[in-house]
């Protein structure tokens, strides 16, 4: 079994570079299923949300896997609906009581909009607390990290956005890059973008490594320090997403992936209109 390679984090945590993404997996036996799959893959990092509606079956898979919890590295993240001191402190306790454990590895702000200050201080005090061992934010754009981060007194461990070949958040990485902030990328496949998975660069290394194009990308990523998690729910997609370890791509090759950056992905967080369009799009609470 691949063991799978650690990046360090600017607070001193270790998270595995590549994890399993739950995000559109169903809360219907679906999640408990694939996760298990992931976890008996090698996978020792798993990637949820509340707004994902399955933290109970990540964490039902996580119990019954049978590995040590501390062997597992599991991120959720603090959706709309509870940003605020108040709101977020008991939506990070009904984080934890849903995915039936004492602490989250790593918790994310997972749409940066509104009461973003009072989420933050909520997240440092859970980390202070032990509840949360790492505190981040997701879909920061350079704008938005400049207009809420320098008045954290918390320096973010990661920031989480879309990134694949066809956009490779340049700007952003230069923001991120001298305070040791580390990307992850949701979206590492570019979502089944046929034009990505059918480039003429990336399939002509798949045939030379005997890979497959997938890998081939979630391989380019890991050498460029961005940590990924692939989502699926087939077990050999599962299994074949997790084998990118035996292998390494050239310089010149890497300098070549480089050149499909498009410079723009399918989602603008800085689009006027984003919070509430995601604010009526999921709501965490339509069963309290």
């Amino acid at each position: 079994m691949t063991t799978t390679p650690t990046i360090q984090l600017n607070d001193g945590n270790a998270i595995p570079a590549i994890g399993f993404g739950t995000f559109q997996s169903p809360d219907d036996g679906t999640t408990y299923q694939a996760v298990k799959d992931a976890l008996a893959a090698g996978y020792r990092h798993i990637d949820t949300a509340v707004a994902y509606f399955n933290e109970d079956e990540v964490g039902r898979a996580i119990r019954d896997s049978g590995i040590p919890r501390d062997e597992i590295w599991v991120t959720s993240k603090l959706w709309l609906q509870d940003f605020g001191y108040e709101a977020a402190t008991k939506a990070i306790d009904r984080s934890l009581s849903e995915l039936g454990l004492d602490y989250i590895d790593l918790y994310l702000i997972h749409q940066p909009y509104g009461d973003v200050p009072g989420a933050w201080r909520a997240m440092e005090a859970a980390k202070k607390a032990g509840k949360l061992k790492s505190i981040g934010v997701s879909n920061m754009t350079p704008k938005i990290w400049n207009q809420f981060v320098p008045d954290f007194e918390t320096l973010p461990s990661v920031n989480q956005v879309e990134f694949n070949p066809y956009f490779q958040q340049t700007e952003l990485r230069k923001l991120l890059a001298p305070k040791d902030v580390k990307l992850e990328a949701w979206a590492p496949l570019g979502q089944g973008n046929q034009d990505l998975l059918q480039e003429p660069v990336i399939t002509k290394l798949a045939a030379k490594y005997n890979k497959d194009v997938g890998q081939i990308i979630l391989r380019f990523e890991h050498q460029e320090g961005i940590i990924v998690f692939p989502k699926s729910v087939h077990e050999a997609r599962i299994k074949s997403n997790l084998d990118i370890f035996d292998f390494s791509l050239t310089d010149d090759e890497v300098a070549q992936l480089r050149q499909l950056d498009k410079g723009q992905g399918q989602h603008d967080p800085d689009t006027p209109g984003t919070k509430d369009m995601l604010l009526n799009a999921f709501d965490v609470h339509a069963n309290d």
